[in-house]
């Protein structure tokens, strides 16, 4: 199997103080089936100015974690535990009012279905105005201005005309430079970008990628990218963090979890990729299996059942012992093989190579 993503230079200096610190975080559905393990004891920090790629297949628990910071589960339906800070805020305890202060103020999404998630009813100019106002205080006419204002900045085209269309009559690419300026429009410094580039074309996505960077670089917002594109995370992110079934399976920087992955999952993602550089025989090798069911995830490690190493590892620990995610300088993995073991197995794949 060959590993296929690219890394590029320019990630940004940590400084080691973190906007946004997630620790332990526990979020559990009750259905009629059972209880639905939908993040189980995830820990991670993101800095100002900085960009955390959350990577995982779908169901791995990326979504619900964002949602739990945005505070948009319904508690009375949802078991949440652990702790989250935002700039010194415990969101978790805070009250609904406290949220819907913060929520489009300090903390913004983005999220993946532009066209869902904007209001039929009401023109692009009203829906981001709207959020001025609600969070300044400002009138319809500053409101107004504002919008037309952020419709430039992410490069909507006549924005004086458009401010006045209806989502339909926009793009893809447009509506989703649109979500971006509601977004952005109070200036949050923590975005969170559900896969926002999965149904643009790659030239769309591109720009949508160079935007976000831009708006990051004038306002030092910290960004939160959710997705299941390791070509995007290298495009993207400054630190990786793999999921799977709701846990941290490998952390590390954008170069270290793509040029040098420590966990058989993370592997298996990158020899699913698809290469512009690569030998064009080659062939993709998607990971066998499916994702385990959240509401019976299996015990261990919950990737040993699909896992080419787990018999290589003695006395049944994979299948039996949950591995622990010991980091070192924020690197690390939550895998059984030991540093030895890796070299061992994982000689034969080529990795991905740094610009």
């Amino acid at each position: 199997m060959t590993t296929q993503a690219a890394v590029t230079d320019g990630t940004r200096e940590a400084t080691g103080t973190p906007f946004l610190s997630v620790r332990d975080l526990h979020v559990h559905f009750s259905t009629d089936d059972g209880v639905v393990k939908a993040v189980d004891g995830l820990s991670f920090d993101v800095e100002a100015g900085r960009t955390l790629g959350i990577v995982g297949e779908s169901g791995s628990g990326k979504s619900v974690t964002n949602l739990t910071v945005l505070g948009l589960h319904d508690r009375r339906r949802t078991a949440i535990e652990g702790e989250i800070v935002l700039d010194g805020t415990e969101l978790l305890t805070a009250p609904e009012r406290e949220l819907e202060r913060l929520r489009g103020n300090k903390m913004a999404m983005i999220f993946q279905d532009a066209l869902a998630s904007l209001s039929p009813y009401h023109t692009v100019g009203v829906q981001i105005a709207e959020t001025y106002r609600k969070h300044t205080g400002a009138s319809r006419r500053e409101a107004r201005a504002r919008a037309v204002e952020m419709l430039r900045r992410v490069g909507i085209p006549q924005p004086e005309v458009r401010v006045d269309d209806y989502p339909h009559q926009f793009s893809g690419g447009m509506r989703q430079r649109a979500m971006i300026a509601m977004a952005l429009v109070c200036d949050p410094r923590l975005l969170i970008a559900d896969e926002p580039t999965t149904a643009l074309d790659v030239t769309v996505q591109a720009q949508i990628m160079d935007l976000l960077r831009e708006l990051q670089d004038e306002y030092g917002t910290a960004i939160v990218f959710i997705t299941h594109d390791l070509g995007v995370i290298s495009q993207m992110a400054d630190d990786v963090l793999v999921m799977y079934a709701g846990r941290c399976v490998e952390r590390g920087s954008r170069a270290e979890v793509l040029t040098d992955p420590q966990h058989p999952y993370t592997l298996g993602l990158l020899g699913s990729m698809p290469s512009l550089r690569g030998p064009v025989d080659v062939p993709l090798a998607p990971i066998p299996g499916t994702p385990p069911s959240l509401l019976d995830p299996p015990p261990g490690c919950p990737f040993h059942p699909r896992c080419a190493f787990a018999e290589q590892v003695p006395g049944g620990r994979c299948a039996g012992e949950r591995p622990v995610l010991n980091l070192t300088a924020g690197r690390g993995a939550a895998c059984h093989l030991t540093a030895g073991q890796r070299r061992e197995f994982f000689a034969d794949y080529t990795t991905a190579r740094v610009d």
